[in-house]
């Protein structure tokens, strides 16, 4: 998916380069302010009943995150970045981490719990705000 969005960014860079930048800021912002408004807003037993393995339900959740990463190869076009390390740098990270998850994600999730989302969100909405100042200092 971050591949689908960068060929769909590198056909639209011409049309937005002047404001390339508020395009990738958008971008963050959106995806940091969900990641942070479903941190405090979303049930605690919300999904205590659901089997998230199976079904309409893990398909759901797969479209979801392509969704997140088409945004974000959307912004690499804008961005000129070097498409193949960042989609081999995101499938080895994406591959660590849930390994790791596997291994640790039930004492993690009970010792961050809706932290860890919210940290994220910041994370990607103060990386939104370097892209931007730095493209208009």
């Amino acid at each position: 998916m971050p591949v689908l969005g960068w060929l769909a960014g590198k056909t639209l860079v011409n049309l937005i380069s002047d404001y390339d930048h508020w395009v990738a800021f958008a971008l963050l912002l959106i995806i940091g302010g969900r990641m942070i408004w479903d941190s405090f807003h979303s049930n605690d037993n919300e999904g205590a009943d659901r089997d998230f393995s199976k079904g309409a339900v893990l398909l759901t959740l797969a479209v979801a995150t392509s969704i997140d990463a088409l945004a974000v190869g959307l912004s690499f076009a804008f961005l000129s970045v070097n498409i193949v390390m960042a989609v081999l740098t995101i499938g080895g990270v994406a591959l660590l981490i849930t390994a790791v998850g596997f291994l640790v994600g039930r004492k993690a999730g009970q010792l961050l719990g809706k932290r860890a989302e919210t940290i994220g969100g910041i994370i990607l909405i103060g990386i939104g705000i370097r892209i931007l100042l730095t493209r208009m200092i």
